[in-house]
């Protein structure tokens, strides 16, 4: 695919997948317009994306929130490929599911709506695994593109992710997509690598946790990881690749137990002071504790279950070729150190 000469938009431009889809769309010369939610954003993302690259010239930031018409034509003017990455990612479970899901579904479908309506050639939208895997909590299997989550089994972060790709996918095949607008969705698991500055609290909660030794062991729980670089080297051969048009990618760099998580961290970071917690606890005895302490119950329907995610569409249709996830983990532990968060 020849560079286009139009601008790349990126919704969400201040988030951790987004700055780091922008620089690499820079570094590979494109022009991309961001949206923020509020222009006041604007100074700081300039300021972090000129650390990787030199390329203000080519960066246009515009303010459009996903909850508000306005703005939204603006962002689309002139605009072929849309990557919709913007979406909440709270730390905790919200009071209303709500208060998730309305925003995702609705700013989803308007972001549809606004590019349908400017003529765009192909939207790619971050959607989640936790659209693909959620709620099948004990089925030993391998999890692919052709599996969705069950709604009735989930809290309001999958349900979200759920929901707004649905939403997506009935849109593009629907009777209010009268331009033939294309469909790509990239669905990754826990989303790890380098942080670009101080201002990602969700994302890495699990590496900073156990950095700061704030657990005294972990749980027999299983994680889907990936580095952000990848996800966002996804995203563009999702918008690059003729053949990506309407299908879902699941990028995952491997699946590890919490336990080689922290063993990873311990074996890099241990003789420099940091104490992780490589103690797995047995998971009768966290199964008990969680018939007294909320938080705890929430993770006991995850114990033991042993499953695998197949990226096997992405590396085949998009070329992908993800790293490490040692790499991810060490990457993100450095940041984290780099930007003063430990």
């Amino acid at each position: 695919m020849t560079v286009s000469s139009k601008p790349i938009l990126v919704t969400g431009a201040s988030s951790f997948v987004a700055i780091h889809t922008i620089i690499q769309l820079l570094e590979q010369g494109y022009k991309v317009r961001g949206t923020v939610r509020s222009s006041s954003k604007e100074a700081e993302v300039r300021e972090t994306i000129s650390k990787y690259v030199q390329a203000n010239d080519r960066l246009e930031i515009l303010p459009a929130d996903l909850e508000q018409d306005a703005g939204w034509d603006e962002a689309m003017n002139n605009v072929e490929y849309v990557l919709h990455v913007a979406s909440p990612f709270p730390l905790f479970e919200p009071k209303h599911e709500d208060e998730l899901i309305i925003p995702a579904v609705q700013g989803t479908l308007r972001v549809l709506r606004a590019a349908n309506k400017a003529k765009v050639k192909r939207m790619v939208q971050v959607s989640s695994n936790a659209a693909i895997s959620s709620g099948h909590d004990g089925e030993n299997r391998t999890f692919t593109e052709e599996d969705w989550t069950t709604l009735d089994k989930v809290g309001a972060y999958p349900k979200s992710k759920t929901l707004a790709e649905r939403a997506a996918w009935d849109f593009i095949n629907g009777s209010e997509n009268t331009n033939k607008l294309e469909l790509a969705t990239i669905n990754p698991p826990l989303i790890l690598g380098p942080i670009p500055n101080k201002n990602f609290r969700t994302s890495v909660e699990l590496v900073r946790t156990y950095m700061l030794g704030q657990v005294p062991g972990v749980g027999r729980i299983k994680m889907g990881l990936v580095d952000v670089r990848d996800v966002a080297a996804a995203i563009i051969l999702a918008m690059q690749t003729p053949e990506a048009a309407g299908n879902r990618f699941l990028c995952s760099g491997g699946e590890l137990w919490l336990k080689e998580i922290a063993e990873i961290l311990h074996k890099g970071y241990a003789k420099r002071g940091y104490k992780i917690p490589t103690f797995q606890f047995p998971s009768f005895l966290i199964r008990f504790i969680a018939l007294f302490d909320k938080k705890i119950a929430l993770v006991t329907d995850s114990l033991d279950w042993d499953y695998e995610l197949s990226s096997e569409k992405a590396k085949r249709i998009l070329k992908w070729n993800p790293r490490s996830n040692e790499e991810a983990i060490l990457s993100m532990a450095e940041s984290l150190i780099e930007q003063g968060i430990l």
